[in-house]
């Protein structure tokens, strides 16, 4: 019988595994995994998110072992009992009695009932396979052993080595993990009662509550991120009710942003709330430019807060557009690249584009209303300003030493850019070397696709040589549990034997300690995981591997370098398996590598029965008796179902173990021919050993091998990637590769990352054109996105970090900050020589007025992701590596944004406007405080 096709709608990891055990001898693997299967499996497959249900253990089948003597006896062959199985264990619908049509007066009817499944071991023994003239009966019972026994004969499961079975629980694609988790738990909570006595079940593995704590982590990240922009606001603003005026702005925008992600069916989830720490620092800027403005307005012009608050708007409303456009441009790309790449960059593009639009309407609405509202004129203290009593007075002379400083640190600022625009020529020299310690920089940076977090779970993969019993690998499994269960931070220990089908393979399930009880490095799943495989090498007879968890759950079987070692001109197994071994060859000698393996399995023995069809012919027995026996009596045959418990399981037909041995067992099996003799298949069949792959694996089209290596210590997945790309040439013709798994993503996410941020910088650009008319100023903000880019490069680089999915989002958001602050100079120096300034004389003006807001929101930003770059616990490499880019750019945008941007603005402006190269202004015109200085 034909066990069909089975399509899965899920990933290839498991959501969680639940794993039953009992502590009494009694109850043995099978009746645990049959209670499982029969109670568990459908209820939980029924879940709304759930793909697919896994069963790492068996439930019951009828197996009938069959003994060649006893059939040879009663000149039987398995297809006769095969035939009286099908008969005689079959469920008949006969109909009614009385049905319609009826004749006329009918008074009964009644539902007839013929033969129906089998359902007990004395049932399948009674099977009748012949009856002789004189009345005897040979009975199944008479030439088979029957018994119930297992489905599946080589999974076998344990739980800290307690023999036990359990369920993988796939999660569906598009489904919500944390959701369907609770809805597992929820359920598994509602079965428990009715388990058999001493059956308990627990959580082996569970990825939720990674997911769990990363988010919480990144929550306490974003609080943290709040309290250090409203101190960085106050210490500016110095006032209680400005800085309460944009720290009102952000529960407001935060929960329009939530909103949008909420219709567009998005969660909570760790790259959302990436997104609004990101935007914490972004979206107070708007409201920090309005605040300080009005106040300048206030301050310099004596009005008050109404009038000021519409001046100010006046002022600064294009620059507030031209901010949430150009940020808008800079994110929405990302919201249309593929692959898991795009996911990820779309959930960051939504989030921080509906942040953005929300920002600037806020700023351009509610923030006016509340400065025409709850400003009052007020005098930064300077010195000579009374101070206060108590703590007040503290602080009272806190400020007054911060606008002293700030002042003539801004004096001197103002001297220094105007230096700068005289020697322009000298600066964009400088420019050039920035550009080029871009181009240095990404060279030198290594790439991954994500970096690899402690998920709290291992993964270790167990091999044997071929021909491994299933008894020798169980005492490896047993042996390697006991190591993990002596480590002080392992919680549990979920072993599979066989569970691929082979008999020599396993895979453990490590369970860690929570997080909090793991706090130095030495317990970290990295270092758990290296320790483990150099101290579980002691073991000669297998292969051992421990590895981490794919930082992306479904993306290959664990972190590091995956792909697929193809023959691609048919070159046979034989040179594909010669390929293999020279590629984990070449790969020892590479210090990029570690651990390189193949999950295929090792060539192994066969035993190949000739068949001499001239000999069957003359002794007159049938090609498909012959081929029959063997694959019944040998290979075993699936036949049909019989009913236990109110459950379907399967029957078995297969020859008993002592009669299938050795190869001369095989000889002694009986085939019946034309004239009803039984002939032993030893008359006219042969056997000689060879050997061949227990599997083949196609992969595209092509027969395929599937390869991992983990990564050494303190080399990126690039660094090892490129490593694999060197091996490879150094493959015969015929042979290929292909990169599966993470490898794959971050291959295309690496070909992707130049052309997104092209795209952005080119929707930065044709966005400012739009919005001032004007080439020349997008030009001049366009000229400042390096000076962050070399900021990101530089923090990752000196960090140790990678050029990954993370940094890629992070640089898209330096771009963003570095445009927004040179607009801030830029659109108020087009203001000031709209009103008659030449370009000089506005630039230095605009420089003046916009360093106390660029500074503002550019350490409001700064401290706001700070935590994410100093973020530890689960998720902290993830955090960190978005938050160094950003701090990095930030950083470095703003203290080479202030001085360079001003000498990008004078040169395109003077050389579009088609003016003489360098424009002196009159001395009149220069700040008497700068008159000291000179020209040169």
């Amino acid at each position: 019988k034909s066990r069909g096709v089975f399509v899965n709608k899920g990933g290839q990891d498991n959501l969680m595994t639940y794993v039953f055990t009992s502590p009494d001898p009694t109850v043995t693997q099978v009746a645990i995994g049959d209670y499982i299967s029969s109670n568990a499996v459908d209820v939980i497959s029924h879940i709304d998110g759930v793909g697919d249900v896994n069963v790492f253990g068996t439930s019951y089948a009828m197996r009938i072992w069959m003994d060649p003597g006893k059939l040879e006896q009663f000149a039987l062959m398995p297809s006769d009992l095969i035939s009286a199985l099908n008969s005689q264990n079959a469920q008949v619908s006969a109909g009614q009695l009385g049905a319609l049509p009826a004749v006329k007066d009918q008074m009964l009817n009644a539902t007839i009932t013929a033969r129906t499944k089998l359902r007990t071991v004395e049932e399948f023994q009674g099977i009748v396979l012949k009856a002789a003239t004189d009345g005897s009966l040979v009975t199944v019972g008479d030439v088979a052993r029957v018994e119930l026994a297992a489905d599946n004969l080589t999974v076998k499961s344990r739980l800290n080595n307690q023999p036990g079975a359990g369920l993988g629980i796939v999660l569906a694609d598009g489904a919500n993990a944390m959701a369907v988790a609770g809805a597992i738990n929820a359920k598994m909570a509602e079965l428990a009662p009715f388990f058999p006595d001493g059956i308990t079940g627990v959580i082996s593995s569970d990825s939720t509550p990674y997911v769990r704590a990363s988010i919480k982590e990144v929550a306490i990240t974003l609080a943290e991120a709040m309290v250090l922009v409203v101190i960085v606001m106050f210490i500016f603003l110095q006032n209680l009710r400005a800085t309460l005026i944009p720290a009102i702005a952000v529960p407001v925008v935060l929960l329009g942003t939530f909103g949008v992600l909420s219709a567009l069916g998005y969660s909570i989830n760790m790259l959302t709330m990436f997104a609004m720490v990101l935007a914490i620092g972004l979206l107070v800027d708007d409201a920090i430019v309005v605040v300080e403005n009005v106040e300048r307005v206030m301050h310099q012009e004596g009005l008050p807060a109404k009038e000021a608050t519409i001046k100010s708007m006046a002022e600064i409303t294009p620059a507030l557009v031209g901010i949430g456009l150009t940020l808008s441009a800079v994110f929405i790309p990302m919201a249309f690249f593929s692959g898991s790449v795009g996911v990820i960059y779309r959930q960051f593009s939504v989030a921080i584009v509906s942040a953005m639009a929300f920002s600037v309407l806020v700023a351009l609405t509610l923030t006016p209303a509340l400065c025409a509202t709850l400003l009052k004129p007020t005098e930064h203290l300077h010195e000579g300003t009374p101070a206060r009593k108590g703590v007040l007075g503290w602080v009272d002379r806190f400020f007054r030493w911060f606008n002293a400083s700030f002042d003539r640190n801004s004096t001197r600022y103002q001297g220094a850019v105007r230096q700068l625009l005289l020697r322009g020529k000298r600066v964009m020299l400088v420019f050039l070397l920035v550009i080029g310690g871009v181009v240095l920089l990404f060279q030198k940076l290594p790439t991954s696709f994500l970096p690899v977090e402690d998920q709290g779970f291992l993964i270790t993969s167990v091999t044997m040589p071929s021909g491994t019993s299933d008894a020798q690998l169980e005492l490896v499994l047993q042996d390697i549990t006991r190591y993990f269960n002596a480590q002080p931070d392992i919680l549990r220990v979920f072993s599979v034997a066989g569970n691929s089908g082979n008999q020599s393979s396993g895979n453990l399930y490590v369970r860690l300690k929570p997080w909090d009880d793991r706090p130095n490095a030495e317990q970290s799943a990295e270092a758990i995981a290296r320790k483990a495989t150099r101290d579980l090498s002691r073991i000669r007879s297998a292969r051992v591997f421990v590895s981490q968890p794919p930082a992306v759950r479904g993306l290959g079987s664990d972190a590091g370098v995956n792909f697929m070692l193809k023959d691609i001109n048919g070159l046979g197994n034989d040179a594909l398996r010669a390929a293999k071994d020279r590629v984990i060859e070449l790969a020892r000698a590479r210090p990029e590598l570690a651990s390189m393996r193949t999950t295929d399995f090792d060539v192994t023995s066969e035993l190949k029965v000739v068949i001499d069809d001239r000999k069957a012919a003359a002794l007159g027995v049938s090609t498909a008796d012959i081929n029959n026996v063997l694959s019944s009596a040998v290979g075993g045959s699936y036949v049909n179902d019989f009913v236990h418990n109110g459950r379907v399981k399967r029957v078995y037909v297969q020859g008993d173990a002592p009669f299938r041995m050795l190869p001369q067992d095989i000889g002694q099996w009986t085939v019946r021919n034309r004239t009803g003799d039984m002939v032993p298949l030893s008359a006219f069949t042969s056997t000689a050993w060879t050997s061949g792959p227990p599997q083949l694996l196609r992969y595209n089209g092509s027969p395929a091998m599937e390869m991992v290596s983990n990564t050494a210590p303190g080399v990126s997945s690039g660094a090892a990637m490129r490593a694999v790309e060197e091996i490879m040439r150094e493959m015969p013709v015929g042979v290929g590769y292909e990169w599966t798994g993470a490898s794959l993503q971050e291959r295309q996410s690496g070909a992707q990352a130049p052309l997104l941020y092209a795209i952005s910088i080119l929707f930065v650009f044709l966005c400012l054109a739009a919005l001032y008319e004007s080439w020349s100023v997008p030009f001049s903000v366009i000229l400042a996105v390096p000076l962050g880019i070399v900021g990101a490069l530089l923090a990752t680089y000196f960090r140790d970090m990678s050029n990954d999915v993370y940094f890629q989002v992070g640089l898209l958001t330096t771009v963003g900050l570095a445009s927004k602050n040179a607009i801030l100079i830029v659109e108020f120096a087009v203001q000031l020589q709209d009103q008659g300034k030449s370009v000089f004389d506005a630039t230095l003006e605009a420089v003046r007025r916009r360093l106390r807001p660029i500074l503002m929101t550019s350490l409001a930003f700064g401290f706001g992701v700070l935590p994410l770059a100093l973020g530890t616990g689960p998720g902290a490499a993830s955090r960190q590596a978005i938050g160094t880019a950003v701090l990095g750019g930030t950083v470095l945008s703003t203290l080479l944004g202030l001085f360079f941007v001003p000498v990008f603005f004078l040169l395109v402006r003077n050389w579009v406007n088609r003016k003489r190269p360098k424009e002196t202004p009159p001395t009149p015109s220069v700040d008497p405080s700068l008159s000291q200085q000179g020209e040169p």
